[in-house]
């Protein structure tokens, strides 16, 4: 038996929260699924989180989201008698009155001190979860308080404000014992404070993710590159973003492709860009990454920079992005289906994407005018297929193509 829990569910809790760069997350799981099946209802409880995305647990794991069997899950630990479930079940609104009087507990101030319990005992799961009881206000639920407790505004003030405040301790616990999550509800507690209870305190907040990052988070890792990036230390930021990626943070990959692609913070490597959108395309939780790395790989495709070309593929790749509502691509894309380059021609979706293009591009507006001018896929527009033609400027075949037409003593183009 572990100080806290069973020995599966500490370490599990181990593999799933607190050594992420293990990569051993699905160890964790099975430990889970083989300890909540005997019975442990604190296994139960994490179990439930795991199903529930990225809000609950590290998207490196790519473990499966689903909705039901975390709220099954959740039932189960609360009704297997874990403190921690019940906790995690009324922060998921799943603390239903039938559910509550299924807990083992008398009560959900008993409850909530089993968890307390522990966390004074230093376990940092504990320690984040109850610390998420003060910092969402479950407190007020717990102890059976409202306004109506108090006999003045004031009262009630000064009491939701002794309590609100108890989180920041516990989350540094949490955070300092391995628990990144307690870092990322700190961020909001001192950045944003809580209404006009608790001031903000940005100047904590700010080196919260470096502090992440050197304790080794993938995570905290990404989100301090991203700090880098924004203040234009692209050396250093590269340099965090390669551990991210190397510890599972597949977002990583799109930042670093991207510098090698463009030169900054690093020589221009426009092959090693496209190793590294490749790598990023692993990602199974697209955080929007995922879709970067398709556009940027398929964009470089199409150009046949550092790659061979090969149209098949950068159209598979910017169509992808383009179907996860993403208009990045959208030129490149009219510009295959319109050539009927990688794909079969289609000069109806050609027009769709290229009308989305708002950015001067020669080419774009050639093809624009060709259809409107030519009646491909439309109602023939000579007029606006020339507007089109002339907006194209040097553009060769937008040249040509106006040579097709003339405008009368009447001012009308038409065709010669």
């Amino acid at each position: 038996m572990g100080k806290c829990y069973s020995d599966e569910v500490e370490q599990a809790l181990r593999y799933i929260y607190y050594d992420l760069r293990a990569g051993k997350g699905a160890e964790g799981f099975a430990l889970l699924e083989k300890a909540s099946a005997a019975g442990d209802g604190d296994a139960s409880c994490i179990l439930a989180r795991c199903y529930c995305g990225t809000q609950y647990v590290w998207s490196g794991h790519n473990f499966p989201e689903d909705d039901d069997k975390a709220v099954a899950l959740i039932h189960k630990a609360v009704e297997q008698g874990s403190g921690i479930g019940v906790m995690v079940a009324m922060r998921t609104g799943e603390l239903t009155p039938s559910l509550e009087k299924k807990m083992g507990f008398a009560n959900l101030e008993e409850a909530f001190n089993s968890v307390l319990e522990k966390a004074e005992l230093g376990d940092a799961f504990s320690q984040y979860t109850a610390a998420n009881a003060y910092f969402w206000w479950d407190f007020l639920r717990i102890q059976g308080k409202g306004r109506e407790s108090f006999s003045t505004d004031g009262e009630f003030k000064s009491y939701l404000r002794e309590n609100i405040s108890k989180c920041e301790d516990l989350f540094q616990k949490a955070f300092r014992g391995g628990m990144y999550f307690a870092a990322n509800n700190l961020n909001k507690y001192y950045s944003e404070g809580d209404e006009d209870l608790i001031a903000p305190r940005p100047e904590l907040a700010k080196d919260l993710f470096k502090t992440g990052a050197e304790r080794g988070f993938p995570i905290h890792q990404w989100f301090y590159a991203d700090e880098l990036y924004d203040a234009e230390q692209f050396e250093e930021a590269l340099h965090w973003y390669k551990l991210g990626a190397e510890g599972g943070q597949l977002e990583c990959w799109f930042r670093i492709g991207l510098m090698y692609e463009q030169g900054k913070g690093t020589a221009q490597d426009p092959a090693y860009a496209a190793q590294c959108y490749e790598k990023g395309l692993a990602q199974k939780q697209d955080s929007g990454k995922r879709i970067g790395c398709a556009n940027r790989l398929g964009a470089l495709y199409y150009d046949g920079n550092g790659v061979e070309k090969d149209y098949a593929k950068a159209f598979q790749l910017l169509k992808y992005a383009h179907d996860q509502d993403n208009n990045w691509g959208a030129c490149y894309l009219g510009k295959l289906y319109f050539r009927g380059w990688g794909t079969q021609q289609d000069y109806g979706k050609a027009r769709e994407l290229l009308e989305k293009v708002d950015w001067n591009n020669s080419e774009a507006f050639y093809m624009l005018g060709a259809i409107y001018g030519q009646g491909l896929g439309v109602p023939e527009d000579i007029k606006k297929g020339v507007e089109y033609l002339q907006k194209a400027g040097s553009n060769e075949e937008a040249k040509k193509e106006l040579l097709k037409y003339k405008k009368t003593l009447f001012g009308k183009w038409v065709r010669r």
